[in-house]
């Protein structure tokens, strides 16, 4: 395989030219969407604080630590900008300029991580549409979603496509049964484009699906918590290399 196009082994610190470490800034404030991270001597470690904020009140409880490859949003007030997920009424709060740092129509990427086990925590990693050239370029490719309460000696996780509101593709999501510990590091990889997404993990394949998003996407890698807060602070699920390709 030819050397990718770009790749971070999360050694720190943070690269500027690829990655925004805020959670969709442009529907909340920037004390709410900022992330919390460290590095660590196997990669960067993303965190859940005790004191962290609601990423927004209207969806509480949930907290969000995140990384994403740019940013695209409309004026103040308007409905315009990246992964309008919600209907109950997401507006631009925080004026976000147009970053494409990474934005590829079609391509692959490889990411390795160790999930979060905790109950109330999430750690996911999704190709977003960009929606900064059309609004209906707003549909997904789910790498992967790790619950904290599915990880054990074996491991549930949900991956697939999310069509949000792109009527040109449809909604196609399924649990994945990874035989071993999520919490342990181990690589996911889509290849996608022309129609098809291939998603593996540790080299098996695990959805074969008949579609693709053939718009610019942004990568997001973030970890929730959902619910109120509970148990012991901080935590953590581990980011140790990222890998991408265009195509």
């Amino acid at each position: 395989m030819q050397q990718p196009d770009i790749e971070d082994d999360f050694s720190g610190p943070l690269r500027a030219d690829l990655w925004v470490d805020h959670y969709l800034p442009h529907w909340t404030t920037p004390e709410r969407s900022a992330a919390r991270y460290s590095f660590q001597t196997e990669g960067m470690q993303l965190r859940i604080d005790l004191e962290q904020l609601n990423w927004r009140d209207e969806d509480a409880p949930l907290r969000v630590s995140n990384l994403q490859t740019g940013t695209f949003a409309g004026d103040l007030g308007t409905r315009v900008g990246t992964h309008r997920h919600r209907e109950d009424g997401l507006v631009v709060r925080s004026p976000t300029p147009t970053r494409l740092l990474w934005a590829p129509t079609a391509g692959r990427v490889e990411l390795t991580v160790s999930a979060s086990v905790d109950p109330q925590c999430m750690l996911a990693a999704w190709l977003v549409g960009t929606e900064h050239l059309d609004a209906a370029h707003s549909g997904e490719v789910c790498i992967f979603e790790i619950d904290g309460h599915a990880v054990g000696a074996s491991t549930l996780a949900r991956s697939g496509i999310k069509a949000h509101t792109d009527s040109a593709i449809e909604t196609d999501m399924a649990d994945v049964c990874l035989p071993f510990d999520a919490s342990k590091p181990h690589t996911w990889s889509v290849d996608w484009g022309e129609n098809r997404t291939v998603i593996c993990c540790e080299n098996i394949v695990v959805r074969d699906i008949p579609q693709a998003p053939n718009y610019p996407t942004f990568l997001m890698i973030d970890l929730f918590e959902i619910g109120q807060p509970s148990g012991a602070y901080p935590k953590t699920a581990m980011l140790h290399s990222f890998r991408g390709w265009t195509r």
